[in-house]
């Protein structure tokens, strides 16, 4: 389509991944770094499932609920989308998300229905972040560039530009000294002339770093190389060792692939441990570098708590604990049931899973590793017996069918779902609600400054 000026939209509410809905006569807008209540002058440049895409030229008149972004990288990056939308209005807008999908896509009478929980901390929240170099920096607009074709970055993918990388000096999700280790190894690396990820061309010796710690103020450092140049990563990794003595497990990989997975490669400890430990709710967890475990680490321990109240449990339940990742919620629940069976697909996961019952004293649980659809099965229940409750914290895509089909089989009496998105938690109530009630829900809010909400619902059958 050709781009068109359209002046005073009305911005009217909120879309999927933090994008804005505007609303002029019989025509809607898409718009990013827009706020409902803002009247805006728009450029509209693409035509995309009846909605027009456009970018904000001006702001004829704010929104009461604007408010002003505190991240210079706010208007590149494609992270905290909602900085400049109050906390309050985050919060009806993530509560309205819940609400939807569960009235449109399970259409299910809604139980009475909570304030979302707010979380305790908006800044420096998470305990992992995840940076990509690349040789070919995103120039941002306020540099009046356009895109850089060789310079170094080290930062977040630029949203829709998978080659692309902003360079980020300052983040506020994590505690200050992501910034400073991501920094150094920067400067450090252009100093010594070390080449930068072409991530269309698949090659250079610096890749990723992740970041991770946790509330006993302990810290890890996963660096991944593109290749194999084993004097350049003494170096580095020791320089690293001297400068930060605040990690505790200083690890490297080398993945040579041509995808960024680090799942099916060999994690080196250079330095320290080779896992880190959290606290929460008066157990420990061992937490690996391949490992999920939540990313809130403030607002964890409340999440957990809604789920646990949600599932009742008996001194005589067998409880299935399915994607239990590190087995976090497994071990949380095994101090109230009999026996608790946690399942799954990632291996490292599971180690941990085992080490943290271990760590806790825990002689009730049993860990299996497996793709959900191929574990969860009748064969499985016949051995470990049928489930009282079963609780269930899927990846984003929800659940696959015959997963859904499995629980359904297994005549459980109760469900207690936990979901980082509602839609698909939703798709999937519309296969249960054939044999389950939707009795509570409770929304919970893991990503301040993002449109991202968890959702935890409790089910019990008819």
């Amino acid at each position: 389509m050709k781009e068109q000026i359209v002046e005073n939209v009305e911005i009217i509410d909120i879309a999927d991944k933090g994008k804005a809905i505007g609303k002029q006569d019989d025509r809607v807008f898409l718009v990013d770094n827009a706020v409902p209540g803002d009247f805006v002058d728009l450029k509209a440049y693409k035509k995309r499932k009846g909605m027009l895409m456009a970018r904000v030229l001006k702001t004829v008149k704010e929104s009461p609920d604007r408010v002003n972004a505190f991240c210079k990288h706010f208007d590149d990056c494609g992270g905290c989308k909602w900085q400049h939308l109050s906390y309050d209005a985050q919060l009806k807008f993530k509560q309205k998300q819940v609400t939807d999908a569960f009235t449109r896509i399970a259409k299910v009478e809604l139980p009475s229905l909570p304030d979302i929980l707010p979380s305790p901390k908006l800044k420096y929240y998470r305990n992992k972040l995840e940076f990509s170099f690349s040789n070919k920096k995103w120039v941002t607009r306020k540099e009046d560039i356009g895109v850089g074709d060789e310079h170094h970055a080290l930062g977040f993918h630029v949203a829709g530009r998978f080659d692309k990388v902003l360079d980020v000096d300052e983040c506020f999700l994590q505690h200050d000294l992501n910034n400073k280790i991501r920094n150094f190894i920067r400067d450090f690396a252009v100093d010594n002339n070390f080449t930068f990820y072409d991530i269309r061309e698949q090659h250079g010796f610096l890749r990723n770093i992740i970041i991770r710690n946790t509330n006993e103020n302990q810290w890890m450092l996963v660096v991944i190389f593109g290749e194999k140049q084993v004097a350049n990563i003494e170096l580095i990794m020791d320089a690293l060792k001297q400068q930060f003595n605040e990690l505790n497990s200083l690890l490297y990989v080398i993945n040579e692939k041509k995808n960024d997975t680090i799942y099916d490669l060999d994690v080196i400890t250079f330095n320290g441990d080779s896992t880190i430990t959290e606290e929460m709710l008066g157990m420990k967890f061992e937490i690996s570098p391949k490992a999920f475990f939540q990313p809130n680490m403030y607002q964890a321990p409340n999440l957990y708590n809604v789920a646990l109240e949600f599932a009742e449990i008996k001194s005589t339940d067998v409880v299935y604990d399915l994607y239990c990742g590190t087995g976090t919620i497994s071990c949380l629940a095994a101090k109230h049931a009999k026996q608790v069976i946690g399942i799954e697909s990632v291996y490292d996961a599971i180690t941990d899973a085992k080490k943290n019952a271990k760590l806790n004293d825990l002689n009730n649980t049993t860990f299996l590793v497996g793709d959900m659809k191929d574990v969860l099965t009748e064969n499985l229940f016949n051995q470990h017996g049928k489930p009282d409750l079963i609780i269930v914290d899927p990846p984003r895509m929800g659940m696959h069918q015959n997963v859904v089909e499995s629980i359904m089989q297994s005549q459980v009496k109760r469900i207690v779902y936990i979901s980082c998105n509602p839609a698909t938690q939703a798709r999937d109530m519309s296969l249960l609600k054939e044999i389950y009630k939707l009795d509570r829900i409770q929304a919970v809010d893991m990503f301040p400054y993002t449109s991202h909400v968890e959702n935890v619902i409790l089910l019990n059958r008819i």
